[in-house]
């Protein structure tokens, strides 16, 4: 008889050092993350040393866009873009005496707008960097000359009357565009591609976009919903309008619009600890700061321990996620938590191994991290971070799109 529960008790220790084995092993494979749906996008950019996210996630987008119409693919100029809207807002700035700020800063709106406004060329037609022999931007030198420029013509109290040439044009300006084209480089006004010769409104006009079709999305409760409002922000200095709309409402746009083959183009905070702790290793999140278990739920590992300890183990392996309120969200804009600090590009959908729901996101910080400058960011993250999105107006839930007034 003893010989059977010596037996008995082997097995008994053999099954708790194997549970314990295969719960560690569980703990420390880390992120493992199955796609559900994924969307053509062009390759992953790098913006380097300058603050031109706006400009790579906003061009990202068409680029992605003209995959989904089958008109192929394209690689435009960010610094097309970039130039004209840097002069852009340097005469904003003066015309408000600083009121309107002048920094490397943007919106997707300038891109829309910058398109349709100035067209667009291929990469190959201005590169980044070559004003100074690198193959990427650093605007660092081109700011400290610009920005110091602007400041002195915009709140000067001696500048009483700009002075202007025989054209009319402002000499200040005139001094601000050569200094942006001995940085950025010149602006073509024709050029060859593919064996045509076009003007960059020529060829943006034989793309086939239309500027109309595109849509910014917030959630806010500061302005009613259902309507437009102009968000608050330094780097929407063109007064672009969101539509608001409930925060469920804007994660349904997220999913109709990837369901259905449309990509987003999506602004966001990127301070949160869990995106600095996890881009690298390919993941965005944002941790439960508590955690209820339910009888037999996976999330009994994660119960009773505090904020601090499941942010490290979210560093490792997923974790439960916290699903904001729309007041929560909302106090933390007002609250300046959340700020206007990147701009990325979603172009598809994913879960953990836990069964968290992930976006796939192409960033614009070259080829770095596990997934060579892409990452999955949580559906929770996305939900609580974004601040606003572009997508087509046909990505649109059509009781989201009726309630809007959008045809």
């Amino acid at each position: 008889m003893k010989k059977v529960f010596l037996f008995l008790g082997v097995i008994a220790m053999c099954t708790t050092v194997f549970a314990q084995t295969e719960q560690k092993e569980k703990e420390d494979e880390g992120y493992k993350f199955t796609v559900v749906k994924e969307l053509p996008v062009t390759s992953v950019k790098n913006q380097h040393r300058a603050g031109t996210c706006w400009c790579y996630s906003g061009l990202a987008f068409i680029e992605a866009e003209l995959l989904r119409m089958n008109k192929g693919t394209y690689d435009f100029s960010e610094m097309y873009i970039v130039e004209n809207t840097y002069n852009d807002r340097a005469m904003a700035a003066i015309r408000t005496s600083g009121d309107v700020s002048f920094s490397q800063g943007g919106s997707f709106y300038d891109v829309i707008y910058g398109m349709k406004t100035f067209g667009l060329i291929p990469e190959t037609e201005m590169r980044p960097g070559v004003e100074y022999g690198d193959t990427l931007s650093d605007h660092t030198e081109l700011s400290a000359v610009t920005d110091a420029m602007v400041a002195a013509i915009a709140k000067s109290d001696k500048l009483k009357k700009l002075q202007t040439d025989k054209d009319g044009q402002l000499l200040c300006m005139k001094a601000i565009r050569a200094a942006h084209a001995i940085y950025l480089g010149q602006m073509p006004e024709k050029f060859t591609y593919n064996g045509k010769q076009y003007t960059p409104k020529s060829f943006y006009e034989s793309l086939g976009l239309n500027p109309d079709d595109y849509v910014s999305i917030t959630s806010y409760t500061h302005h009613p919903f259902y309507e437009k409002f102009p968000l608050e922000i330094q780097d929407n200095w063109r007064h672009a309008q969101c539509y608001n709309v409930p925060l469920d409402e804007m994660m349904q746009i997220f999913d109709n619009a990837v369901a259905n083959g449309y990509t987003v183009a999506w602004g966001a905070d990127v301070s949160e600890q869990g995106f600095r702790m996890g881009t690298r290793k390919g993941f965005c999140v944002l941790p439960a700061t508590t955690v209820t278990a339910t009888m037999g739920s996976d999330m009994a590992h994660w119960t009773g321990m505090k904020a601090k300890d499941i942010q490290d183990e979210a560093a490792k392996h997923p974790t439960p996620q916290r699903w904001v309120t729309q007041e929560e969200r909302q106090m933390a804009y007002d609250n300046r938590e959340t700020t206007d600090d990147h701009g990325m590009l979603i172009y598809g959908t994913a879960k953990d191994q836990m069964g968290n729901e992930y976006y796939m996101v192409k960033n614009s910080w070259g080829d770095y991290g596990e997934f060579h400058g892409m990452f999955y960011a949580s559906k929770a993250f996305v939900r609580y971070k974004t601040m606003n999105i572009i997508v087509h107006k046909d990505a649109l839930p059509k009781d989201i799109k009726k309630k809007l007034g959008i045809k």
